[in-house]
């Protein structure tokens, strides 16, 4: 597995940890909270996850911590918040992202990815021969040794909607390999052929906001993982900007932060390159021809595609596609704007960019994967010229879904973007939830076009290349910012779930999703445009939801009036608005109003709060995480078949709901006391 950077590489870890003895128990007594459904929705915990795992090691870092000190063995130390940020809603993070894309079987396999099947065309060799070379190559360039990749995987190039997260057999618990005092490696950690969820329930269909989401989690990692070099013989990160030219190796140097991060980030790279070529090539609908497939002037990603399957079980492929929902989706578009603007990011060849990270530009530099062609990375856009690489490929994507989000979405007569589109005509509805975060998805694109960090670095300044592009952006970023702050805020701090544009009308609803639509977009607009206004109105919406809708009685907020229901996009948002609270909108010494609720102890407190009640739960069958992986503490230890050896209240996977365990997703909860 793809390990933490303050986590040891290897199995060195699992062998040496104890079975922690802290029990940790709920928050409060009589409080349950009851899962709704086993259903597992992609595009939510994909979403939730991408949170999370920005609440996760890069807040705890950017708050002070020293990632070198967290063991997770060692339950709430060195304090119960950097635990949870560094640990758990981290490790959750990761995990969740590899049951989906290597381990389910949830979408379509990557042996009949079109990058794949191209080159495999080229070689004369079949699909999964080349899949496998190519694996093998991505081994040899981060330095891992090939007997150390994980054996049955069902890597995916493109994720179906929603299925079954409980195993379709038994999970293979047995030992691997020993370790100290008893702990042991279990089988299922190297060999995931008994990790697969059951086919036949699965939502065989293609929606943007799920193969996007989780292109999201895949790219925010892939980054992570590929955004530097390691020493080949120590396995140390070195600072790319720091080797010679010419081939890395013949510097003792390899590919990614180390080894078993660098594979990782391979292998997403890999992923996420045919994703976007099999979406660019046959997933965008023609509204004048009223078919899907190549992407062509006015098409865009429709809501849901249907797909039958060729029958393969082993590679399962595509027999046939059929649009289900033509709409055009908010949800859907900027849920593939930000992930393929991160993407970007991570394989800019413009020659005009100087901010590129040297460590991206040999991942792409056509070992182990091909660049660009000139002609599509010079000043001049008109000399173009068709092609497949990663690059141009996530380029031509990018700016389509940038257009349909202008073109079809946007209402520059009220100043917000729309929540759905047929395709020809615009809705009506603003829905606030979703306009905030096309602002934050529009500030990733803005950043990605015009040659800035993203990823963990999204937040650094930078020169960047002024593009056209990016100043629309900018202008939509800042009129939908000014449209939240002068519609869609209540005399009494509250942002509204919505408006009808054609009525001229906004709702009265004050929802939790409502509150994190606005101080996601607000803050947004804020790092934008470092105008203090923006900042300022989202320091008074979340002083207001934490007053009007925390229920102290449960220790969380309420979504709706008085009930408490959460969904992954619910739970995502809200780790979303307390890392943000914590980083840019917290009380500091400039502040004349400083409400206790922003002070940095108090966002801290309703942090751990919301993860200890709402994602853990107060016992082990209930709360939003459905099991946990070693990563996160819970140990295999001979003699001992609890299924919880860190005695927290999230079960090891073959412990959790139904005859087989359950995978390490978010389940929806109702929280009542």
């Amino acid at each position: 597995m793809g390990l933490g950077k303050k986590q040891k590489t290897g199995y060195a870890l699992a062998a040496a940890a104890l079975a922690c003895s802290v029990a940790v128990t709920g928050c409060s007594d009589n409080l349950h909270v009851k899962v709704k459904d086993y259903n597992f929705d992609t595009a939510g915990n994909m979403f939730a996850y991408a949170e999370f795992e920005l609440s996760g090691e890069p807040l705890a870092e950017s708050l002070g911590l020293d990632l070198d000190v967290l063991d997770a063995a060692k339950i709430d130390s060195p304090t119960a918040f950097d635990y949870i940020a560094g640990i758990e809603s981290y490790e959750y993070s990761e995990e969740a992202m590899y049951e989906v894309v290597e381990k389910s079987g949830m979408g379509l396999h990557l042996v009949n990815g079109p990058a794949v099947a191209e080159e495999a065309k080229k070689a004369g060799t079949a699909p999964n021969e080349l899949l496998a070379s190519r694996f093998l190559k991505m081994a040899e360039s981060v330095g891992q040794p090939a007997d150390q990749i994980q054996q049955n995987m069902y890597p995916t190039f493109i994720e179906y909607v929603s299925g079954d997260p409980h195993y379709a057999q038994k999970v293979n618990t047995d030992k691997y390999a020993d370790g100290e005092n008893g702990a042991y490696i279990p089988n299922y950690q190297v060999d995931f052929s008994s990790l697969r969820w059951n086919r036949d329930k699965m939502t065989k269909q293609l929606v943007p906001a799920a193969y996007g989401a989780t292109m999201l989690k895949q790219s925010l990692w892939a980054g992570d993982f590929l955004g530097n070099l390691h020493n080949a013989e120590s396995d140390e990160e070195v600072d790319a900007s720091t080797a010679k030219s010419g081939p890395e190796k013949e510097q003792g140097l390899r590919l990614g932060v180390s080894s078993v991060d660098g594979m990782q980030g391979m292998v997403l790279t890999e992923e996420v390159w045919n994703k976007l070529l099999y979406v660019r090539d046959n997933l965008f609908y023609n509204p004048s021809s009223q078919s899907i497939g190549a992407l062509a002037s006015g098409s865009y990603l429709p809501h849901a595609i249907d797909v039958e399957e060729n029958g393969d079980k082993e590679y399962a492929d595509v027999k046939s596609l059929k649009v289900n929902d033509r709409k055009s989706m908010l949800q859907d578009q900027w849920l593939m704007l930000w992930p393929a603007s991160e993407f970007f990011g991570m394989m800019d060849q413009r020659t005009d960019n100087p901010n590129r990270n040297p460590a991206f530009a040999r991942v792409f530099d056509g070992d182990p994967f091909p660049a660009a062609p000139a002609a599509n990375v010079d000043s001049d856009t008109s000399n173009d010229v068709a092609s497949t690489d990663p690059f141009t490929v996530t380029r031509d994507v990018l700016l389509s879904v940038f257009d349909n989000i202008k073109s079809r979405h946007w209402n520059d007569k009220v100043g917000a973007f729309i929540t759905e589109s047929d395709g020809d005509k615009q809705g009506t509805k603003v829905d606030t939830f979703q306009a905030g975060y096309t602002i934050e998805a529009l500030r990733m694109f803005e950043r990605a076009v015009d040659g800035m960090p993203v990823g963990y670095a999204s937040g650094d300044s930078a020169e960047g290349l002024k593009t056209e592009l990016g100043q629309q952006a900018k202008d939509m970023i800042t009129k939908q910012a000014d449209f939240i702050l002068n519609h869609l805020i209540t005399k009494d701090g509250l942002a509204v779930s919505g408006y009808d544009a054609d009525q001229g009308k906004a709702s009265e609803d004050t929802t939790l999703m409502a509150q994190i639509g606005a101080i996601r977009g607000l803050t947004s607009a804020f790092l934008l445009t470092e105008d203090e206004k923006y900042r300022d109105a989202a320091r008074k919406v979340y002083a207001a939801m934490d007053d009007k809708l925390w229920d102290d009685g449960i220790k969380a907020y309420t979504t709706n009036g008085d009930e408490a229901s959460y969904d992954a996009f619910t739970a995502g948002g809200v780790s979303s608005v307390l890392r943000l609270a914590l980083q840019h909108l917290k009380n500091t010494s400039e502040d004349s109003d400083a409400p206790k609720s922003l002070e940095q102890s108090a966002i801290q407190e309703r942090y751990v709060s919301f993860y200890r009640q709402v994602v853990n739960g107060p016992t082990l069958d209930e709360g939003m995480q459905a099991s946990e992986f070693w990563d996160t503490g819970d140990f295999y230890k001979e003699g001992d078949d609890s299924g919880n050896t860190d005695g927290d209240t999230v079960p090891q996977i073959q412990k959790g709901h139904g005859e087989n365990g359950i995978a390490p997703i978010l389940l929806p909860v109702t929280i009542t006391k």
